[in-house]
């Protein structure tokens, strides 16, 4: 199994007059686009495969659920490592 490692990401977001924010899009560090077709849950809670703590963000990418983190402010995503 490989390992699991903690990549930080540049978000698109839409940020409204309540201070909410609605993340849109990841963008990967090797330049990878993701659009966020949807999200489906939001709240603090620990990466237990990568580490760190934040709010979670349960995404949909396509056909696939997986998580974004805010971690005070900056952003990851739980990457295969290698």
């Amino acid at each position: 199994m490989k390992e699991i490692k903690k990549e930080y990401v540049s978000i698109l977001a839409q940020i409204h007059r309540d201070g909410s924010i609605q993340p849109l899009g990841i963008l990967l560090e090797d330049g990878r686009k993701y659009d966020i077709d949807e999200v489906k849950d939001k709240c603090r809670a620990a990466s237990l495969k990568a580490g760190g703590c934040g709010i979670r963000y349960t995404i949909r990418i396509g056909a696939r659920d997986t998580y974004l983190f805010d971690e005070d402010g900056r952003w990851f995503v739980e990457m295969r490592a290698g």
